[in-house]
């Protein structure tokens, strides 16, 4: 137990005790199991670990991506959507380029080595979920989320108990938290790959009598195999859960999360480049999220001027686009002469609106209406940019 010494120290309390098990806390585990155990706290302990200050001496910027999985297809996407595509000649190989941004090295790496790398100035710059920053980085403040919602990834990291037995009338945090079964000679049994996550949850809601217990896989088999009453996993539609007749509880939730950038303060304040290769990344995520499910819808109307023709489309709320329509004369030749009898609207529609828009518009005299998606929507100047410097001190 002498290597689980430090995080004993750190989380417990003289009114709460969480721990992790030794072999005698299972049915039946191997050593395996245990050595695994003590493996993941000593690589919790090193992310924990004082970071040298000094910046490592390269000149190239680094961005670590996910290697594997369905994270590291859909971060892909998001950068060719952005028209920043991942160049890598061999799909063996770790390292990769992005040609529109000089200078920048692209990392492919475990989701949680990203963010150890990023901690000890090995990668400047990574892209992975939230809970992955929660747990790895444990709140140190070189991290800083640079954009916090890039749309994919989407899912939460809940606990889970059983819908049977003691826990059939359990249907909150609080309910769970007053059973009386929960003694130190008895704990509450959870299993999860969290290690930092879980135990700090716990605390902070008040749950004293708590162990935990690591394990590979699929956890949601080990409360109908005897060898934890709980599980503290990541959810996306739960249909996994009910299918193992497990229930997420009300107040059981201990983050939401979603692919995130996240940079490392030092390397943005000090190596050179790496806040403007940044802010270029920035604008275009932004941008082309921002643009998401939005549509160019174009219809020509008659009027008399541009301003009747605007006060005509502004009656209508849902027609107000971004800032407000667009109106322009439409030319044409009638008689030997060029006259604007028809004014063209430009405006901004939401996907979930764009039907009620078009009926509106047409109800309103527009005619020949064009619709077409938008790739990119800018800014003059993204808000997440400022919060960003911000953070910084710039």
């Amino acid at each position: 137990m002498s290597l689980l010494q430090p995080y004993f120290q750190q989380c417990a309390s003289p009114a709460f005790s969480i721990s992790f098990p030794s072999h005698s806390c299972y049915v039946s585990v191997s050593k395996r199991t245990f050595i695994s155990c003590c493996s993941s706290q000593s690589q919790t302990a090193i992310v924990d670990a004082p970071i040298d200050s000094k910046i490592a001496e390269r000149d190239e910027i680094r961005l670590g991506l996910p290697s594997k999985g369905r994270m590291a297809a859909d971060t892909l996407d998001l950068l060719k959507d952005c028209q920043l595509s991942v160049k890598q000649v061999n799909p063996r190989q770790y390292v990769a380029q992005i040609p529109q941004l000089s200078n920048l090295e692209v990392w492919f790496q475990r989701p949680k080595d990203i963010v150890r790398k990023l901690l000890s100035g090995d990668l400047d710059l990574g892209i992975v979920g939230l809970d992955t920053v929660s747990e790895y980085g444990q709140g140190n403040e070189d991290l800083i989320i640079v954009h916090d919602a890039l749309e994919y990834g989407d899912c939460r990291l809940s606990l889970a108990i059983p819908k049977y037995g003691i826990f059939e009338n359990i249907n909150s945090l609080r309910e769970l938290a007053e059973m009386p079964q929960w003694t130190v000679e008895k704990p509450l049994r959870v299993a999860t790959g969290f290690t930092y996550l879980g135990p700090k949850f716990m605390k902070e809601n008040g749950l004293k009598h708590v162990i935990f217990s690591t394990a590979d896989g699929a956890l949601e088999a080990a409360p109908a195999m005897g060898i934890a009453d709980a599980i503290l996993d990541l959810v996306s539609s739960g249909t996994t859960l009910r299918e193992n007749n497990l229930k997420e509880i009300e107040g059981g939730v201990v983050l939401e999360s979603q692919a995130v950038l996240v940079a490392s303060r030092k390397a943005l304040i000090q190596r050179k480049g790496a806040l403007d290769t940044t802010h270029e990344i920035l604008e275009r995520f932004e941008a082309h999220l921002r643009a998401l499910g939005q549509f160019t819808v174009t219809a020509n109307m008659r009027g008399g001027s541009g301003e009747e023709v605007a006060e005509r489309v502004l009656s209508q709320p849902s027609l107000a686009g971004l800032q407000g329509p667009t109106v322009c004369p439409v030319f044409c030749k009638r008689d030997g002469k060029v006259t604007a009898d028809y004014y063209a609207i430009v405006i901004c529609v939401p996907k979930k609106a764009l039907y009620k828009s078009v009926q509106q518009l047409r109800a309103i005299g527009g005619s020949g209406v064009l619709i077409s998606p938008l790739t990119y929507i800018f800014d003059e100047e993204t808000p997440r940019w400022r919060e960003l410097l911000s953070k910084l001190g710039i």
